[in-house]
């Protein structure tokens, strides 16, 4: 019964490792302190903040760029944020990031509230000041042609 189990698992293409398998042999290169850094938009982009962590698919560079929009400001400031949050969990003593990372946060926030004043809430948790709950008001954040400015 147990050999008929293992045959109809390799018709089925289902694998099986041995006990104990090792399944990846991950490599993270440690970033020195004071690291190059791409400005927000173009950390977006790239899918870093950092040049030396870039690692593109297939060799194929992504030089696309970001429309200016108030959204895609939001969106380039929140990534820049949390590639900022994940260096400084290893560089804690790095000044300069911390500085950026504060100054991001900031400059979030302020953009934030700009955009939640103009535009409507950017999600059901911000805070909304008319009597209606304002969530389900259009446009919806993702709906690029309606939120372009223009």
């Amino acid at each position: 019964m147990e050999n008929m189990l293992k045959e109809n698992d390799q018709e089925r293409g289902l694998g099986r490792l041995p006990a104990m398998a090792p399944l990846a042999n991950p490599y993270v290169p440690f970033q020195l302190e004071n690291s190059p850094k791409y400005d927000a938009r173009k950390g977006l982009v790239r899918g870093t903040l950092y040049p030396g962590l870039e690692l593109p698919f297939m060799g194929m560079i992504n030089k696309n760029e970001l429309p200016v929009t108030p959204m895609s400001e939001l969106q380039a400031l929140a990534f820049a944020i949390q590639e900022l949050a994940l260096y400084l969990d290893t560089h804690r003593e790095d000044t300069d990031a911390l500085d950026l990372y504060r100054q991001y946060q900031q400059m979030y926030q302020n953009g934030r509230n700009e955009f939640v004043k103009s535009n409507g809430p950017l999600n059901h948790g911000s805070i909304t000041q008319g009597k209606q709950y304002e969530w389900l008001d259009d446009p919806w954040p993702w709906e690029y042609h309606r939120n372009q400015e223009g």
